[in-house]
């Protein structure tokens, strides 16, 4: 069973960065996705940057070049950069992963995903 914790959220100003985190557990499958999601009242998640096992990544217009998706296998966890912050970034932010057996590139649809983390809020003022 597959567990994820998000942490690093908070407020910023506008330009500012933070670094969230994904501490994951359980993680039992060799082949796999994750990613970082984020979502804003009254709007669908929103994909924001995937990460193969081996490290291959994509992220969404939106984020490009300022936001960077990365795992450190040693430590189980998860990373989002966020670069040059922007008031439309202001969301809940979730880590989520699922297995991938096919040797491609992971999606920035939901449908990759089978489980997520509760979320961590970012606020960019």
């Amino acid at each position: 069973h597959v567990q994820l914790v998000e942490s690093g959220g908070g407020s910023v100003q506008a330009g500012g960065s933070l670094r969230l985190s994904c501490a994951v557990s359980g993680l039992t499958y060799s082949r796999y996705c994750m990613a970082w999601f984020r979502q804003t009242a009254g709007k669908e998640r929103e994909g924001v940057a995937s990460i193969r096992e081996m490290g291959i990544t994509i992220s969404a217009d939106s984020v490009k070049g300022r936001f960077f998706i990365s795992a450190d296998n040693a430590e189980n966890t998860l990373y989002l950069d966020m670069n040059d912050l922007k008031p439309e970034d202001t969301a809940m932010y979730y880590c989520v992963v699922g297995p991938r057996p096919f040797s491609t590139p992971c999606t920035l649809g939901t449908g990759d995903y089978t489980s997520w983390g509760q979320g961590t809020q970012v606020t960019v003022s």
